[in-house]
């Protein structure tokens, strides 16, 4: 199952510059993640301040 990134993403962009597959992009108010692109290898997860990232 794809990561998904929660509202309480700060839009810090650790995560876009973290992901192997370039599956995360800067939304109007938060991060994205691409669903068919990640590979839920939780490296966002991993690097998030604040936890945003999470599995589906």
């Amino acid at each position: 199952m794809a990561y998904i990134i929660s509202d309480e993403c700060i839009k810090c962009g650790a995560c876009e510059s973290e992901c192997p597959v370039n599956a995360i992009s800067e939304g109007d108010e938060k991060y994205v993640i691409d669903a068919d692109t990640c590979i839920e290898c939780g490296a966002c997860a991993g690097v998030c301040p604040v936890s945003a990232p999470s599995a589906e």
